[in-house]
């Protein structure tokens, strides 16, 4: 049976496009909330009458996208009842001349992406510490982060996206969440590129744990360092593996 997308991170991906380049950003933001999880290998895409509406966009662009994206093997459409539009794009599994391709891809802004990501993380979570979260948004964390836990090592690099996206989606505001999804897809070639590393996993979920606690205690100093530390893990690990 299949799913459909993870509707908790959709919004922060499935944002409106500019219209001038319409086809562009419509391909590129189909692409994000593939290779970030967000619809995962299997899932299907949200129908077109929903979609198009979200980005912006005419069905026919949309459909034009989508064409695209099927060309080079990442979704494949399927008719009838049960049908729609599916991922079919399954991320690679971990390896050195990976890494190294997304490090020359990335230039000299491996640093200034990790200082653009610890800086729109931390706000983020800061900002959603310092609201009153009763009105079912702190259940919604704490679920997000059960299904973090609960991820297995192929799944779990996506259910890791999709906790981080979940604090800066549970602010409320799509500025936040668009600079946090727009940080996370700077460094998902990097991370995926990585290997699974079970202490790296028991260590990040002590972290995680750290991080949801400060935001339902209301202490967005507590939040802002449980992130800060957490992120500056995640580096350590990038620059050991880029070493």
């Amino acid at each position: 049976m299949s799913r459909t997308t993870d509707e908790s991170a959709a919004p922060a991906v499935f944002r409106p496009v500019r219209a001038g380049n319409a086809f562009e950003e419509t391909v590129e933001r189909l692409l994000q909330a593939i290779k970030l999880g967000v619809v995962a290998h299997g899932d299907r895409l949200p129908p077109e009458r929903e979609l198009a509406p979200l980005l912006g966009v005419s069905r026919v662009t949309l459909r034009e996208a989508i064409r695209a994206l099927a060309q080079e093997g990442y979704v494949e459409s399927r008719r009838g009842r049960a049908g729609g539009t599916f991922v079919t794009y399954t991320r690679p599994r971990p390896r050195q001349a990976d890494l190294r391709r997304a490090l020359a891809a990335m230039g000299d802004d491996l640093n200034d992406t990790l200082t653009y990501r610890l800086a729109v993380e931390t706000g983020a979570a800061q900002a959603l510490a310092a609201m009153d979260l009763t009105d079912g948004r702190d259940e919604q964390l704490r679920a997000r982060l059960a299904e973090l836990n609960a991820a297995g090592p192929d799944d779990y690099r996506r259910q890791d996206t999709l906790f981080h996206l979940a604090i800066a989606e549970l602010t409320g505001s799509a500025l936040l969440a668009a600079a946090c999804t727009d940080a996370r897809m700077r460094v998902t070639d990097l991370l995926n590129a990585i290997p699974v590393l079970g202490r790296n996993i028991d260590h990040a979920a002590v972290q995680h744990a750290a991080i949801v606690e400060a935001i339902l205690a209301r202490d967005p100093e507590a939040a802002r360092r449980a992130v800060t530390e957490h992120l500056e893990g995640t580096a350590a690990l990038l620059r050991g593996f880029l070493g």
